[in-house]
């Protein structure tokens, strides 16, 4: 197809589409963005192509869409300055979700791999374009160079620090989360963790009559894990590399930030943000911390805190309390050495760090019988923490030690991995601790040190604290006593002791089994815990000799062949929370990761790989409702009520490499009719 004819055609397509045709309003704007993006990559090409070939082809095709004037957009946006431009940034000009998700900076090469192919390029675009003529290509990227650029100044100053305070949420309103009907204000809806909110518009009697509301739908087809917050009527979560606030109502999008990678990436798999004082915090799967303004998605600040060559990436939800951002890296399946800390909502500036795995002289370094072992030890985080905000504890889950699968080369009791660590929120300074799976040659997390709830305990009234994992073991702890007052399975664990071996040893849980990054549903109404999990199994094998760590790669000292997909499960399983005794279970028939919400109306929502979104009556696990999302659900699953109605919201798209998945990331609003 020539270039001249692909335009022609783009431009016959948006006359028609823009002739008061009002339901094709937003596609215009994105087919003349990708238009405009291929012309600007043409301007690159000034010292190989023509640039006044360029300029009557631009003429000709594109000049009645396109201006090249400054701050004037016609159907598509303005041309002008457009190399160094951000793809889907231009002011006061709408995109479509592709293009203000592209992640790109238009230049020569950008653009001529963009003019290329763009659907290849900007996977659902809604204007194809191909120019497969380089000379064509050549001359419009050279035209469009001699436009000017783009300036590397931020098109506005960053908001004051008091404007942002107005913004919310307070502090105030973080500490009564867990009461709050209208928002979902952390990964796990409150400090506690307890994923409960008193709302019963939605019931057992109705829940049948269940409908989606809306939708919004990426056009990314990565990892979809993100817990989904909800503040004002307004939704945050993380796609990839991008923030994305939509109406928590009608789903239309508000703003979309797009981090623009610096460094190499371990993983990409991102579980959220944090919100308060008018900013949403994320980290970046290639180590930085980073806050926008909420109103407006434009970054306030990033600060660089881990990175790929010390095997570290951030994935886990932060958690905010007074003015600090309480993070920490994963990468333990790589040989990091992981640590948590604090930082300053308003800058990032770092106030205190706790090392997961000790330095010398530090308490714990001890437990490393071998202290080189200690330079690639492991401990991550990546999932949601909890906290006790009137005591001011903090309660951090630490993944597995590394290597996996040969725990030979770092004998002794590896602290402080595989523990539930309370620490000093506002200090780092360590409280106490308590040491699970011992040795761990598995790679079975501890994962989950949430619900925090109070309740009569063998008849004493007790603060208690859930924790779980993927070796598939509910317990609860008292959190003053620190006792264990019960330990329950939650999958099947069999031959659950059985190390690795050169020749294998088949066991339960997998690699995949018991419970990944989202946790149990407490309800203080019934006082019961709702628990899904992972029932997955596998062979797992011992290499013949100790591996050597190799920066940018697992640091494995074996592997894990699982059983076949066919064969995995999941359960979904309510348990008297006081007692540990099963109130019901229901074995199902995919694996169970996504967020479970429970509320005073007697409803469970969550989702599976099936692609269902379910409501379900949390009094006996009926399955009331289900609702084909057109993705496998492995993020967040919500209610909130916003104007006297009561929403649930899910997520949708592929879940991982490992629990693999269909569909582009979305969220998907239910309510009744």
């Amino acid at each position: 197809m020539k270039f001249e004819n692909t335009i022609d055609a783009v431009g016959q397509w948006l006359g028609r589409s823009a002739g008061g045709v009002g339901k094709r309003a937003t596609r215009p704007s994105a087919a003349w963005f990708v238009l405009g993006a291929l012309v600007f990559w043409a301007g690159h090409a000034q010292a190989q192509g023509d640039p006044a070939a360029g300029k009557t082809v631009f003429a000709n095709q594109c000049a009645s869409c396109h201006t090249t004037e400054a701050g004037k957009n016609g159907f598509g946006p303005s041309l002008a300055a457009v190399f160094g431009r951000k793809a889907g940034t231009l002011a006061g000009f709408s995109y479509s979700p592709a293009m203000a998700q592209a992640g790109l900076t238009w230049d020569e090469k950008t653009l001529d791999v963009f003019l290329t192919s763009s659907t290849k390029e900007v996977p659902g675009t809604s204007m194809p374009v191909a120019l497969p003529n380089p000379v064509d290509r050549a001359n419009v990227i050279a035209y469009l160079e001699t436009l000017g650029r783009a300036s590397t100044v931020e098109a506005s100053a960053p908001a004051t620090h008091a404007a942002l305070l107005t913004q919310g949420p307070t502090q105030d309103e973080l500490l009564h989360a867990a009461q709050d009907k209208q928002n979902w204000l952390y990964a796990s809806k409150d400090y506690t963790g307890q994923r409960y909110v008193d709302l019963r518009q939605i019931t057992p009697k109705n829940a049948g009559q269940l409908r989606a509301a809306c939708i919004y739908r990426s056009n990314n087809a990565g990892a979809t894990q993100s817990n989904l917050l909800v503040y004002k009527g307004v939704m945050y979560l993380t796609i990839d590399k991008a923030i994305v606030a939509i109406d928590a109502a009608t789903c239309r999008e508000r703003w979309t930030y797009n981090w623009d990678v610096k460094g190499a990436v371990l993983s990409p798999a991102n579980r959220g943000v944090a919100l308060k004082d008018g900013r949403v915090v994320r980290g970046t799967a290639d180590g930085y911390l980073i806050a926008l303004d909420m109103a407006k998605g434009t970054l306030l600040w990033s600060q660089k805190i881990a990175d790929a060559k010390s095997s570290q990436y951030l994935s886990m939800p932060p958690l905010i309390f007074e003015d600090l951002v309480i993070y920490g890296p994963a990468g333990a399946d790589w040989g990091a050495k992981n640590w948590i800390g604090a930082f300053k909502l308003a800058t990032g500036e770092q106030v205190w760090r706790f090392n997961l795995i000790p330095d010398a002289g530090e308490p714990g370094a001890e437990t490393w019988e071998n202290p080189e072992a200690r330079e690639h030890g492991g401990g991550s985080l990546w999932t949601p923490l909890s906290l006790d905000a009137a005591k001011g504890v903090l309660y951090v889950p630490v993944g597995n030690p590394s290597p996996d699968f040969y725990p030979d080369v770092r004998p002794g009791l590896d602290l402080y991995t595989n523990s539930a660590v309370a620490l000093d929120v506002r200090t780092g300074k360590l409280l106490w601790y308590r040491k699970f799976l011992p040795s761990d040659a598995n790679d079975r997390d501890l994962s989950q040190v949430s619900p925090l709830f109070s309740a009569t305990v063998k008849g004493k009234p007790r603060n208690l604290l859930t924790i779980s994992g993927k070796d598939g073991m509910l317990r609860l702890l008292d959190r003053d006593s620190h006792d264990v007052l019960y330990e329950l399975p939650i999958t099947t664990r069999t031959n659950f002791n059985a190390e690795p071996t050169v020749a294998g040893v088949h066991g339960c849980p997998g690699l995949l089994g018991g419970m990944e990054w989202n946790g149990p549903a407490y309800s203080p109404a019934t006082k019961t815990l709702y628990v899904a999990s992972v029932d997955w199994c596998g062979m797992f094998t011992k290499s013949d000799k100790p591996p050597q760590f190799t920066e940018n790669a697992h640091y494995y000292g074996g592997a894990v062949t699982p059983d076949p997909r066919e064969q995995a499960r999941g359960w979904l399983q309510a348990i008297d929370a006081t007692t540990g005794t099963m109130r019901w279970r229901q074995q199902w028939p995919t694996p169970l990761v996504a967020g479970i919400t429970v509320t005073s109306g007697g409803m469970l929502f969550t989702g599976d790989l099936n692609n269902d979104f379910l409501a379900i009556d949390a009094s006996n696990g009926k399955t009331l409702y289900h609702f084909n999302t057109g993705g496998t659900i492995g993020g967040g699953v919500i209610s909130y009520q916003l104007a006297g109605k009561q929403y649930v919201a899910t997520t949708s798209g592929v879940v991982s490499g490992f629990f693999g998945g269909s569909g582009t990331s979305a969220v998907i609003v239910f309510a009744l009719p």
